[in-house]
């Protein structure tokens, strides 16, 4: 399948376009995600498609487990059957990461030992992580943007250096995820 992944809320739009099985677990799409937009993997995360919620197994023991089911079960073409279908993936329940996971198209299986996942293309640089969601990385970037601004200093002190928000390196992307195992 092939993937447009859109980070919600952001303005240019921050968005990702992959190529991933279609027989994927939601457990490895996570992890092609994280690799994808640049996260870190340290906060929890779920799915959502209509009223079905997929999450890993440790989180699910936090709440309700009859509320959500293991995403290490469930395949993406058990979710996803046609273009245009998509799902929620929301990353960091405090920041709240919602991105829009949507089929662009659906190809044919690729032969045996081919690749199994691909960035294709993507635009502008992941946000850092527990900068406060869509306003707070907004708030961030108009602190660095004036060194001027009370907290400069120490926002830049935080993030260890100003981030190009347009930057996105879909090379470097494509080469971190040819060296997964899915």
């Amino acid at each position: 399948m092939q993937l447009k992944v859109t980070l919600s809320g952001s303005r240019p739009v921050i968005w990702r376009r992959l190529l991933v099985p279609a027989e994927i677990k939601l457990s490895k799409l996570h992890v092609v995600l994280q690799m994808s937009m640049g996260w870190e993997e340290s906060h929890l995360h779920c799915f959502r498609y209509e009223h079905l919620t997929f999450a890993p197994k440790a989180s699910r023991q936090l709440g309700d487990p009859d509320e959500s089911q293991d995403e290490a079960k469930v395949r993406l073409s058990d979710v996803l059957h046609r273009e245009k279908d998509w799902l929620l993936y929301e990353y960091d329940f405090g920041d709240s990461w919602e991105h829009e996971v949507r089929v662009e198209k659906i190809l044919p299986s690729p032969p045996a030992g081919a690749r199994k996942a691909a960035c294709l293309g993507g635009a502008r640089a992941c946000p850092p992580e527990d900068c406060g969601g869509i306003p707070g990385y907004e708030r961030l970037l108009k602190i660095l943007a004036n060194p001027k601004h009370p907290e400069h200093d120490e926002t830049l002190e935080w993030i260890g250096e100003s981030p190009d928000p347009a930057a996105f390196d879909a090379a470097r992307v494509d080469a971190a995820l040819r060296k997964l195992k899915l």
